[in-house]
């Protein structure tokens, strides 16, 4: 088993142990703080639930209808999950807006908050641990559960604090007026998520600190004054795709151009993880070939169509 299906396994567990202590401090003081978090586990165990799924899917090797791998499964999960968590806070501020208009003494508040924040701690350790691998593995439904566990744990934290200064000052309509803001703070992040996912789904470019790594290594290996068009990335999972056009002196032979896009495959490989590198090689002195403003892409600085010499 992966660590990465094994780091999803353990954010189930974690989320079917709090959501028993959330619901367990709620039922102790009646507060709706405290059942909005507890309302948020639920979202907690179906993403995690909905990420071991997308991981173990993604890990799948290419076949017959997938050759380039399922790994934009994963891009499903964190849509999926940004999708509950606005459901959840739905739920949350509706069932705060009562209590809001008809405010209500809490009860057992120091066990309460006690058990609240030993749920708080197990999810910031499998947190930090599951942002860890996801990094590691470079996984996205990882890494989106991971922050939606971060997340929950700020939320019980400004639930805790909420619930102690309603004990102090008897303010009870603070309570479900924290509710509330945790579903608003709760819609905000389900945007974020929906968004990533779909910026997946499009197949968004690479970010452009990685499109450097890759103009660096085209031009330390194939050398500055060898241009390239057509240069497009995207992103699937871990996995990086990168195509683009090399313009070579049309004398050079097939040989001597495979060696060299092999060399600047490898230098790409060694300085992005899972890359998937497709290279197509083109006279440079044939008009044709200057075809990058019709297919797309970045292209290298380099003297245009107009320029070139043709055959």
């Amino acid at each position: 088993m992966s660590i990465t299906r094994r780091a999803a396994l353990l954010s189930v567990a974690a989320a079917i142990i709090t959501l028993l202590l959330k619901f367990g401090a709620y039922f102790l003081t009646g507060s709706v703080g405290l059942l909005s978090d507890a309302i948020e586990s639920f979202v907690n165990l179906a993403a995690a639930l909905i990420a071991l799924t997308a991981i173990s899917i993604s890990h799948r090797p290419p076949d017959s209808n997938h050759a380039y791998g399922h790994e934009k499964a994963e891009y499903f999960s964190s849509g999926a999950e940004g999708a509950l968590i606005l459901i959840a806070a739905g739920a949350i501020i509706i069932s705060a807006v009562p209590r809001l208009l008809n405010p209500a003494p809490l009860e057992n508040v120091g066990i309460g908050v006690a058990v609240a924040l030993i749920a708080s701690a197990i999810n910031f350790a499998v947190s930090r641990f599951m942002l860890h691998i996801a990094h590691q593995e470079d996984s996205i439904a990882l890494e989106a559960d991971a922050h939606h566990l971060m997340t929950d744990v700020w939320t019980s934290m400004g639930v805790v604090i909420g619930i102690v200064v309603v004990s102090v000052t008897g303010w009870q309509v603070l309570d479900p007026l924290i509710a509330i803001a945790v579903g608003i703070n709760i819609v905000w992040m389900g945007v974020k998520l929906i968004r990533r996912s779909t910026a997946g789904l499009m197949d968004a470019a690479l970010p452009p600190a990685e499109i450097e790594v890759i103009q660096a290594a085209i031009q330390q290996t194939a050398g500055a004054d060898t241009p390239y068009h057509a240069l497009r990335t995207r992103k699937s999972g871990s996995r990086r795709f990168i195509d683009f056009h090399l313009l070579m002196p049309g004398q050079t032979s097939v040989q001597a151009s495979h060696d060299l896009a092999n060399r600047v495959e490898a230098a790409i490989e060694q300085g992005l993880p899972n890359a998937f590198v497709t290279i197509h090689v083109e006279p440079r002195e044939d008009t044709a070939s200057w075809d990058g403003d019709m297919v797309g892409g970045i292209s290298s600085p380099e003297p245009g169509p107009t320029q070139a010499t043709a055959p």
